[in-house]
């Protein structure tokens, strides 16, 4: 009788296991790049990555397939880390002062990502959290507005008219949005 319950007891912790596995396997690198480009800085970025997927771990069972994508959930969880981690560091850390990109692997294109950040940043730092929210996962993270909308809790409508208001305030720096949609689009920071 022992060996049966610990059978299934094993049995069920391989099912976690490579559930957690594909989970992290299929989103990893895009919740990666939401965080990091929401904060600039690798470890940071690592870190809540890290604390992402941790954390839907520990409520995988709070997960309900009806109320969204598993995909719009992790992002929220994210987003949510995200936040947080503004709010502990306000007084410490300011997010312009942030930058990390250096690498052991090529200086010059690492001196060259960190130029064109800084391009695109300054662009980005003057909108509200909410447009550049929208700008990062419509543009760089390809996600559906209907994705985006479960994310931030708001209507695919205003989603749609924001994201354009946006782009047309941009329009203002239309080089740099060339910059932002070509650069950050094609590239890989990790």
């Amino acid at each position: 009788m022992r060996s049966q319950v610990t059978a299934k007891a094993d049995t069920a912790l391989k099912t976690e296991e490579q559930w957690f596995s594909e989970v992290y396997d299929s989103f990893a690198e895009r919740i990666y790049k939401f965080i990091y480009y929401k904060t600039y800085h690798r470890e940071t970025a690592e870190d809540l990555t890290s604390h992402t997927f941790l954390k839907a771990f520990e409520n995988r069972g709070r997960f309900d397939p009806s109320r969204g994508t598993m995909s719009a959930w992790l992002y929220q969880i994210a987003r949510n880390l995200v936040i947080d981690h503004y709010r502990t560091k306000r007084n410490m850390v300011s997010v312009h002062d942030i930058w990390d990109l250096a690498s052991e692997e090529d200086v010059e294109v690492d001196v060259e990502n960190k130029v064109r950040l800084e391009q695109i940043h300054a662009v980005l730092k003057d909108l509200p959290v909410e447009q550049r929210d929208i700008i990062i996962m419509r543009v760089w993270q390809e996600l559906p507005y209907k994705e985006i909308a479960l994310i931030m809790g708001k209507s695919e409508a205003s989603l749609k008219m924001m994201y354009s208001r946006t782009i047309a305030r941009l329009k203002e720096h239309v080089a740099l949005v060339f910059i932002i949609v070509f650069f950050l689009g094609n590239h890989r920071f990790y």
